[in-house]
């Protein structure tokens, strides 16, 4: 029996393989209408959930925050020469 799953947009059951080219959707429409959804910001990651920052450089964190693997926050400026 074919594994399926249920479309994130409408929940109707998807089966998973060659026979659904929209999948995990249902169709093209729920994929258009979820595609939107990500264009129109509508799906968001929490700050608090987010991961560390990938565009964070190691001028960032002072030598203490360094020592204990911490990130900094000294507004991106390079430490004092």
């Amino acid at each position: 029996m074919p594994k399926t799953v249920a479309c994130p947009h409408c929940g109707r059951p998807v089966v998973w393989g060659q026979v659904s080219p929209y999948r995990p959707f249902c169709s093209e429409r729920c994929r258009l209408i979820d595609l939107g959804d990500w264009l129109n910001e509508s799906y968001r990651i929490p700050p608090d959930e987010a991961g560390p920052d990938v565009n964070a450089s190691p001028f960032d964190r002072s030598p203490e925050e360094e020592a204990n693997g911490e990130e900094g926050t000294n507004g991106g400026q390079a430490p004092p020469h």
